[in-house]
Formats: C-alpha cells, structure tokens, sequence
C-alpha cells in the first residue's frame, strides 16, 4: 500500500482539480460553486448551458468569482459541432469546409474569430480542433469534422487553427489522439477499433498531431480506441503505451492531456466512468472529461472518490496525481495571464464565417440546369440519424435561408426507403431542392435521390456531407457541412446571389 506524504484535503483538491465536469442550467448550481472553492479547476459546458453570448458571459464571471482562474471549457468546433450557436446553426464553416478551401491563412483567421467570440464570453479552453485524417469514408463520428483524408492537408490546417484559436488566449485541445479517422463505429457507442500496423498509423494519424505540438497546442484529447498493434488490452485513454510512451515520450508533448467523454458507452459499458477514470490518470492523462450525460455533484463526488482511494490502495501513485493536477494548473495559468485575450493580430471580421463557407462550395452544373430559381421551391431533405457529437436540436440544411430569399419556400424532413417518393408527393409541382448528407454512407438516401432524380431531372442537390458520390441534379453543390452559414452561401447560389 502507498505511503501518504501529503495532507488528505490535499490530495482531495487534487482529484478534483483534474476533473472536467458539466452540470445543468444556464447559472452555475451551488454544488459546482461549493466543489471549485474545494479545488476543482475546471467546468465544461455544453449547448445546455447557453442561452446567448450576454448570458454566457454571466456564467463564467458567476465561476471566476469563486476561482478566478478557473478553465472553462466547451466543445466549439464551428462547423456541425456547435455550443455557442447550437440553436441557430454554427456562423464558422467546420473543418472539412476549411481544408476544402486549403488555405491555411483562412484557417487560422476562422480560428482566430471564433477564439475571440469565446474569449469574449470568457471561456477559455475550446475542445478543438479535431485532427483526425478521415481515411474511412463510412466513418460515422467524424466526416466533416476532419479537415480531410490527406494526412499533410490535415496537419497544416491542425498547426493553423491552433496558432489562430491560441492567439485569442483560448487554449486549443487538439483531439482525438491517436486519430479516430479510421474507424466506422462511433466511440460513444462501442469501442472502435482500428486495425493498422505502428508505421501506417505514425505516418498517417500522428501527423497532424506532431504539427500540432510544435504548433504549441496547449491541450490533446484521447480517444476512446483500441488500437491492437499499440497496444491490445485498453483503448487510447486508458492506455499507458499510447498516453505516455507515444504522447509523451515519442511526440515529447508536455501539454495537458484530457480524456473524451467518460460517460461514453466505449468507456462507461466496459470499466465504468470510476474504474476508467483512475485507469485513465495513471496512464498518463491529467483531466478526465464528464458531464455530457452525467452532469451533478454525485458524478464529481464518486470520480473525486474513486481517484482519492485508487491513491489509498496503490493502485495509482499519489506522485502522477499530483502531476496531473499540476498540469492543470499550469494551463489555468496559461489562461489567466493579463492580456491573454489581446494576444491576437488585427480582426479579420465579424464575416470571416460566411467567406469561408461561400470559398467552400464546390458547384457543379448538369446538362439540365437553365438559370438561378427566382420562384419558391420545394426542399427536400433526407435525414439521417443525428450524429450524438452534433446533437438533433442544431438546425440544418438551406430551408430557413430559402425561405428569407424566396418567400413562400416550403420544406419536409424524409427518412427511409420511400423517402424519395414521398418527396415527389409532397412537392407537388415546385422546383425540387433535395439536401442530403453523407449520401454515400446510406443506401436509402442514394436510392431515393435516384428516385427523385428520375421524375424530376431537373431537381437541385445540395450535398451537406462528405461529397464522396458523383454529383448529380441540374445543379449539385457540395458544401463540405452543414453550418448554417454553408447553408446560406449554397442559397445565394441557388437563387443566383
């Protein structure tokens, strides 16, 4: 059994600084305040949490009040994944969008803004950017998450947002170590495996997280994956071959390492969020990422429990607690420093979004395309099952921006076999604009926009995924995601804006 050298309360604020826990409402609850005056350091929040940019301020002035360096993290890609704007759809272009355009500077300038509208509210730890290469394109979690499936393309749009999101003293956490681009189950069902031997996956999944360490990224997300050639027994997070001998010791990262979600089903059906989190630190994490589906004091309680007694037993080394916590201590440093917000150049401007999304476009006009639509169509779209990193309540598709530029547009959501028959149905005699999202991940989809397509040749096809099928339509645009402001530069084409 270990030998405690330290006081008891302090190795308590020590589990509880490297817990990153969520909670419930748009103010802060008293247990969480109660919980950051006992040493937690950290609070993530979700689109729970936010009602409007005012609002969000509040919240963490409401957190800073108690601990004025506390980290306050969210999830804000940009793109689908949004916090800020879960309600209304994301202003920024994702990073499928980004690497389409490949312009690094644009990259970093996206970041940058983003990094400014988060420090404005003040948060200052974005769980971003995802750095995955999606060699698989049936990958169901990522898609347009990744910048793509050039692991050199992914690397230096990583290295720019990272330069841009940090240079509004937002600390970057760069995810999902060692790349969930090859996978094609979602962790937060089940374990992903990924079964590549170490030099395909060196060459090709660590190199977008090599540009991002010598980038400075100040935090790296793992992911919840088994990757047997690394290591056979546990998934990334829980890995210390994987954590410390390749983040660590291979890569030289000297950053925090946070994990994924806990309460995800790869880790919470097979150790348990309490089990898994003290597996977690003593490979080599130092902040243990819940509060997506488990957000109140019970879950903080037990994961500060579990670590503390993990300690009594041995079975995790009091030294690595105490590491971890320092770590996160050193990025609430980081964070705190006078003047972090003020670290960036010139503003690009509020419309940074929007130019990327419109550079993003890739418009391709079929034999039956006449002229723009000047009258109000009909939009189909055919939905997929909502991706859980997205979230169902994020609107999507070009309705809502249709209908302000040709009132009088009409919409209906399809899903399943008869999906493109029902749209026919529906549409009547108005011009047809069908959205579709990963069309070549759904047999249903690519079947009922063929049905579409045959009675209607005429029908517009806006493609909101991955593009990996062949255009088609009189007009086919791909939008490399579903941001609401890609939604509103394909309408601009559409009606010929």
């Amino acid at each position: 059994m270990t030998t405690l050298t330290r006081p008891t309360d302090t190795l308590t604020r020590d589990a509880l600084t490297v817990l990153q826990p969520g909670f419930v409402g748009t103010s802060a609850p008293d247990w969480l305040l109660r919980r950051i005056g006992e040493g937690l350091a950290s609070v993530g929040l979700f689109g729970r949490n936010i009602a409007s940019p005012e609002q969000l301020a509040a919240l963490t002035a409401q957190l800073r009040a108690e601990r004025g360096d506390v980290l306050v993290a969210i999830d804000e890609e940009g793109g689908d994944v949004t916090r800020l704007e879960v309600r209304s759809g994301s202003s920024f272009p994702g990073n499928h969008a980004l690497g389409a355009v490949d312009d690094t500077a644009l990259t970093r300038d996206v970041a940058a803004e983003l990094g400014r509208r988060l420090a404005a509210c003040g948060v200052n730890l974005n769980w971003a950017p995802s750095a995955d290469v999606n060699s698989n394109p049936d990958n169901p979690v990522i898609g347009v998450r990744s910048f793509g499936a050039d692991p050199l393309l992914v690397a230096r749009h990583t290295a720019a947002y990272v330069e841009g999101l940090q240079s509004a003293g937002v600390a970057a956490c760069t995810k999902h170590f060692p790349g969930h681009g090859d996978t094609a189950v979602d962790s937060h069902h089940d374990v992903p495996r990924i079964g590549v031997d170490p030099e395909v996956l060196r060459a090709r999944d660590l190199a977008p997280f090599r540009a991002a360490i010598a980038a400075g990224s100040r935090a790296v997300m793992s992911a919840h994956i088994l990757v047997p050639s690394l290591d056979a027994e546990y998934p990334a997070t829980l890995s210390r071959r994987i954590l410390t001998g390749i983040l660590r010791e291979e890569l030289n990262y000297d950053g925090l390492i946070v994990t994924d979600g806990m309460e995800m089903q790869a880790i919470s059906a097979t150790y348990g969020i309490e089990r898994g989190s003290v597996l977690a630190i003593a490979a080599g994490a130092d902040a243990i990422c819940v509060g997506g589906g488990l957000a109140d004091d019970d879950t903080v309680l037990r994961l500060r429990d579990a670590l503390v007694g993990a300690v009594r037993t041995g079975e995790l080394s009091e030294e690595r607690l105490a590491d971890a916590a320092a770590r996160v201590r050193a990025l609430a440093h980081w964070t705190s420093v006078p003047g972090a917000a003020e670290r960036s150049g010139g503003a690009p401007g509020t419309e940074i979004g929007l130019v990327a999304a419109r550079r993003a476009l890739t418009v391709t006009r079929g034999e039956s395309y006449a002229a723009p639509l000047t009258e109000a169509p009909y939009v189909a779209a055919f939905t997929p099952m909502a991706n859980i990193a997205v979230g169902d309540e994020t609107p999507w598709g070009v309705a809502a921006e249709l209908e302000r530029l040709l009132p009088g547009t009409q919409t209906g959501s399809f899903t399943g076999a008869d999906a493109g028959a029902l749209a026919l149905a529906e549409a009547g005699e108005r011009r047809i604009v069908a959205v579709v999202r990963d069309a070549h991940r759904h047999a249903w989809m690519a079947e009922s926009l063929n049905t579409l397509l045959t009675a209607r040749p005429d029908t517009i096809v806006v493609e909101m995924g991955v593009p990996q099928s062949a255009p088609t339509g009189a007009l086919h645009i791909a939008t490399h995601g579903a941001a609401r402001v890609c939604g509103l530069a394909a309408a601009e084409v559409i009606t010929g804006g």
